[in-house]
């Protein structure tokens, strides 16, 4: 799995934004869906939780079965992002053991790490570092 600071996930989604259709690459959200419609997302991000409220269980076969749905295939370029980028691991570790050959994740998330009043967003992540976002 690629390890991409948030700037250069978003050097990597442009440069490759012209690419032919199976390797544009899949851009996934693996937050809880109200994570992602209500503290805000990167535009064009696919939501597709690695575990869902109430179970907050994740369910590794079946979160890949989902991302090979949306993708269509196992070589096509998957990026993956969070809240800080912990989620992220694990899912990514879930793609490649189903088979995915190209596998990134965003270091930080969207959100990133907690300041020392613990609060996110000011340290680094997409959001501090300026990149598009939007927000229901």
């Amino acid at each position: 799995m690629k390890h991409l600071q948030p700037t250069e996930a978003w050097h990597w989604l442009q440069s490759h934004a012209q690419a032919s259709p199976e390797r544009v690459p899949l851009f996934v959200d693996v937050r809880m869906e109200i994570e992602s419609l209500y503290v805000g997302r990167p535009p064009g991000v696919v939501n597709i939780p690695w575990y869902e409220y109430p179970d907050l269980t994740p369910d590794p076969e079946g979160f890949a079965r989902k991302v090979l749905q949306e993708a269509g295939r196992l070589d096509r370029p998957v990026l993956l992002i969070c809240r800080s980028g912990k989620r992220t691991l694990d899912a990514g570790a879930a793609l490649e053991a189903a088979g995915f050959t190209d596998v990134a994740h965003v270091v930080h998330g969207f959100e990133g790490e907690l300041d020392e009043h613990f609060h996110r967003s000011s340290r680094n992540g997409w959001r501090f570092e300026g990149l598009p976002w939007e927000q229901m």
